[in-house]
């Protein structure tokens, strides 16, 4: 049985083909002759994987995230459940494969539970403060600690309005994962310590360190069987994954020259007005109506993966 998340998947594919066969000249509306001109450029690369390949999550042998991941994978394949509190420890709605059949990852809240924490803060340092002897530069940390010090630093250096802010609990960073908990941070090795951005430069933080328990959220990662054997998955990967699929497809001469230049240089520029073969590509694509960007579609073409976007700026004028 196919779940309900692949089910949705599936469904929005169908509707962007049902788009992109309504599309018509939709490109020639939104590039119309009207308005300032305008740079397209398409750029195309080679995935050197098959289609259900780059499909497959495997994570890395990295402490910080891999090591989770596997533990995780190892415990849920293929009917178990794995909880983890504050942190999903692999990506929702990835695809796995164990013993010849493909599961996609679920993590479900559970509910909640107090346990130990240590949370990790970082008061900059006045630009004319002395730096002491002591000081420790961030590159020199092991890479748990680096990152959280680096965290902290980009919270700071955007007053909490940056993407940062949503790795933080009221501006201090919750040790979770393993690795962090192995930590000099953990330890209260760095607790009180300086640490440094850049050699002689402004940006210098005291770490300050406390471990009290919390309630954190917890989340039950388990994964759903969706296909039992590799034909029937590479027929989920088609509908869900590749945005694309020239395979077969009939091209006009000068459309199919368009896009192999394209993949022969990695890219292909045009400023508005757009060639009629480039903007009859763009259909093929999807992109006929981006009027920004799109970067990391999936096209299936004559046996071959490939990564495609399209980025849309303002000409430059002479």
């Amino acid at each position: 049985m196919v779940p309900d998340s692949t089910r949705r998947r599936l469904l929005q594919a169908a509707g962007s083909i049902a788009l992109a066969g309504f599309a018509g000249c939709t490109t020639s509306d939104v590039v119309g002759s009207d308005g300032p001109n305008r740079e397209y450029t398409l750029t195309v690369e080679t995935v050197a994987a098959s289609p259900v390949g780059h499909a497959l999550y495997e994570p890395s042998d990295d402490p910080l995230f891999g090591v989770p991941a596997h533990e995780a994978l190892e415990t849920v394949l293929p009917d178990g459940r794995h909880t983890t509190h504050g942190y999903r420890p692999v990506p929702e709605d990835a695809y796995v494969e164990y013993d010849g059949r493909y599961y996609q990852t679920d993590a479900v809240v559970t509910g909640s539970d107090t346990v130990e924490r240590t949370l990790v803060r970082a008061a900059p340092l006045a630009d004319d403060a002395t730096v002491p002897d002591d000081a420790v530069p961030v590159d020199s940390l092991d890479r748990p600690s680096a990152r959280v010090a680096k965290i902290l630093h980009s919270h700071a250096q955007t007053d909490g309005d940056g993407a940062s802010a949503d790795l933080l609990r009221n501006g201090a960073y919750v040790l979770r994962r393993s690795a962090e908990r192995e930590s000099p941070l953990a330890d209260g090795t760095l607790d009180g310590r300086v640490v440094t951005m850049e050699s002689g430069g402004p940006w210098n933080y005291r770490i300050e360190t406390e471990t009290r328990r919390l309630s954190e959220t917890a989340y039950s990662t388990l994964a759903l069987e969706i296909a039992p054997s590799r034909e029937q998955f590479r027929e989920v990967v088609f509908a869900t994954r590749i945005d694309a699929d020239l395979s077969g497809a009939s091209l006009r001469a000068d459309v199919r020259s368009t896009l192999d230049r394209a993949r022969s240089r990695g890219r292909h520029v045009e400023t508005t007005p757009l060639s009629t073969p480039f903007e009859a590509l763009l259909d093929r694509l999807g992109l006929g109506t981006v009027d920004d960007a799109v970067n990391g579609q999936l096209l299936w073409d004559d046996g071959s993966l490939y990564r495609y976007g399209l980025y849309v700026r303002a000409a430059d004028r002479d």
